[in-house]
């Protein structure tokens, strides 16, 4: 099993909790999106309870839970967003 290293961009609360604006979370090769938001609990316990309810975006697009991912792709998440 390759393990590889998903660079993710964060934003708004998850920045603030994470104490970094990108972070490095290791998967296996071929990990989807749900299992990439797992893996950041895992391994961020303080984004443990925003996890569920991020937003997340490969090369600038939602992706859905079961979009495998690579290392070579841009990845961002945000807190979901309320107001009007």
């Amino acid at each position: 099993m390759t393990i590889q290293q998903i660079q993710i961009k964060l934003f708004a609360r998850a920045k603030e909790l994470a104490e970094s604006e990108l972070i490095s979370v290791s998967v296996k090769q071929g990990a989807t999106v749900a299992q990439l938001r797992q893996a950041m609990a895992e391994q961020f316990p303080q984004l443990q309870p925003l996890s569920s309810q991020l937003l997340i975006a490969v090369d600038n697009a939602y992706a859905g839970e079961d979009q495998p991912l690579n290392a070579q792709q841009e990845v961002a998440c945000f807190p979901p967003v309320s107001g009007g």
